[in-house]
């Protein structure tokens, strides 16, 4: 398919996981990719996407300070013209008994998961308005955004975050042509969940290495974790033209977790 041919799509947090998986999808459907993290790893995720035969630039930056989030945005505008999408999925994640939980967790979890998100969608939308195309800005939230789990209170609150920042963006340039939508992923195969099948298993219980993720997986109705990919899919659908009509909304990937 090539959905998105003369269309620059931004990606934050896409050196690796869901972030690299929905770049890879978008590049595949003829987007000119623009895929930005924290770490120099990302140019390895924009010479893949141009060994295969797509248009990708790298941006290493912080989506937590105004200067670095401008500079991403005149790079999109500098190699490919303009900003038809901005997927702000750039997320961090600390796991701790409230009383081991330090400011420094709380303030960075709020900075990159919330704080990012919205500064991002502000540049987006700027360039958008400028340029008079319309456009889309996608968000990553969590299943968290709908129900907050144990030891990450942190965490619960800057994914509810990205749904309230998701809604009144839509709210706001609903009538330019501009969709604001979000997505909650369940249990995803990456490293983000590596991290938690550990951190979250030394406090609930004796895990070994990969069973409580087993465990929780078991109680997915689809009984398997999702990949990159299930999540890829849903992103380029709420970019395309056939979801313009779909605005303000937190749509769930998780295999029916969420039911469960």
């Amino acid at each position: 398919m090539s959905r998105f041919e003369k269309k620059t799509v931004v990606i934050t947090g896409a050196s690796r996981g869901i972030g690299a998986a929905i770049a890879k999808r978008f590049s595949q459907e003829g987007a000119s990719l623009v895929v930005s993290a924290n770490e120099e790893s990302v140019h390895s995720v924009a010479d893949e996407i141009k060994r295969d035969g797509g248009r990708a630039i790298a941006f290493v930056g912080d989506v937590t300070h105004k200067a670095s989030v401008v500079a991403l945005y005149d790079a999109a505008e500098a190699a490919f013209g303009s900003v038809d999408v901005s997927i702000q999925n750039a997320g961090v994640i600390t796991i701790a008994r409230i009383e081991n939980m330090t400011e420094a967790e709380w303030d960075k979890v709020m900075a990159v998961n919330t704080k990012g998100v919205f500064l991002c969608a502000q540049e987006a939308i700027s360039r958008m308005r400028k340029h008079k195309r319309g456009g889309r800005i996608i968000s990553t939230a969590s299943g968290q955004a709908r129900e907050g789990f144990i030891f990450t209170p942190h965490y619960a609150a800057s994914k509810m975050g990205v749904v309230g920042i998701t809604q009144s963006l839509a709210k706001e340039v609903a009538t330019e042509k501009i969709t604001v939508n979000a997505f909650c992923p369940g249990i995803i195969e990456t490293d983000m969940w590596a991290y938690n099948d550990h951190a979250w298993g030394k406090l609930l219980g004796d895990y070994a290495p990969g069973e409580l993720m087993k465990e929780w997986v078991e109680g997915i109705p689809m009984k398997r974790a999702g990949t990159g990919e299930d999540v890829a899919g849903l992103v380029a659908f709420l970019a395309s033209d056939d979801a313009a009509y779909i605005t303000g909304q937190t749509i769930n990937v998780d295999g029916g977790l969420i039911m469960s």
